[in-house]
């Protein structure tokens, strides 16, 4: 495993890394051994770094996280996220007390005395633009509940605001092979400013594996169900924003890059690594199968210029005018 710094936060944290809304909720049916066994697996080859969120399962990812990292949290870092399980468009669910609790809460689930990133849930515009959010998430900075704060983000546009807050720390964007936008301007105005990128989204909730068909049928409890068309929440978030027969089509395009990389999952995380503006890239799992396959993209072979100009101009000609949402 490498290691990469995280922005501004003095954290080296694994290349790869995951996320855990899989194994919280909302992709189907869990498993919680089978989610510890994939956590401690990862952990044995390198991970040190994990993303969670208070509404993954209501707060239940970050019990598993507690559970598999206990008496390693000085080696295991564990940013979480808050405001969702309000309403992201209310004042008041950015208050101090509110944001307090959210922390206090995620402290106790997470069965620790500081968090390593708190990191804002996807807010609108306006309320990052209000500013006062940043100011309560300074004072728990000072408090010590918190060591370093970051934003998770829809668009560019939040993106590029955020990087002008002196304390923010990180940027969790969706990027992928499909979701190019954020390296023509994003990225640069980062990596000058020192914040760090988190890719989330990274294999555009599966359809970068190559493994779905059309007819594919999700279970009506994963969001790849409820949330197709943006129905529960933006649809950015689910297949990259993509329509998914569409999404389908585009992947069954670009079986090419499995070639000398194993599969098509190691490949796509693989073109994520290749841009340096990245501190981690973080798919999610719900086995350990899952774990091995996308730790094995660390080892997959480099892109060429050639391949890399290829998908920069398929992401220009094919997929760019088929994203649905702000992005």
């Amino acid at each position: 495993m490498r290691y990469r710094s995280l922005g501004k936060t003095g954290m080296e944290i694994s290349e790869l890394s995951f996320g855990t809304w899989a194994i919280g909720g909302a992709w189907g049916k869990t498993n919680d051994e089978e989610a510890l066994k994939g956590l401690n697996r990862a952990m044995e080859a390198g991970v040190n770094f994990f993303d969670t969120a208070d509404v993954y399962g209501d707060g239940h990812s970050e019990e598993l996280l507690a559970k598999a990292t206990k008496g390693k949290e000085d080696e295991i870092y564990i940013a979480t996220k808050f405001c969702r399980a309000g309403d992201i468009h209310d004042l008041n669910t950015y208050s101090e007390k509110s944001i307090t609790d959210y922390c206090d809460a995620s402290l106790k689930r997470l069965n620790r005395d500081s968090i390593d990133l708190f990191q804002i849930h996807c807010p609108p515009l306006e309320i990052l633009k209000e500013g006062s959010v940043f100011k309560v998430l300074d004072k728990l900075k000072e408090q010590g509940k918190i060591r370093n704060y970051g934003v998770s983000v829809e668009t560019v546009e939040e993106g590029l605001y955020c990087l002008e807050q002196p304390n923010v720390s990180t940027l969790q964007v969706i990027f992928n092979i499909f979701r190019q936008k954020s390296i023509e301007e994003l990225f640069p105005k980062a990596k000058e400013k020192g914040v760090g990128i988190l890719a989330r989204v990274p294999l555009a909730s599966g359809l970068l594996t190559g493994k779905f068909s059309t007819n594919h049928q999700f279970e009506s409890d994963d969001h790849r169900q409820f949330n197709r068309n943006g129905e529960a929440f933006n649809v950015g978030e689910t297949f990259g924003g993509i329509e998914f027969s569409k999404g389908v089509e585009l992947s069954n395009q670009l079986n090419w890059i499995a070639e000398g990389r194993g599969n098509m999952t190691r490949a796509a995380l693989k073109w994520i690594l290749e841009h340096d503006a990245i501190s981690s890239v973080i798919p999610g799992f719900k086995t350990v199968k899952q774990v091995e396959d996308n730790l094995e993209a660390v080892n997959a072979k480099d892109y060429s210029k050639e391949e890399m100009e290829k998908l920069a101009d398929f992401y220009q000609t094919e997929v760019h005018s088929h994203i649905r949402g702000p992005y």
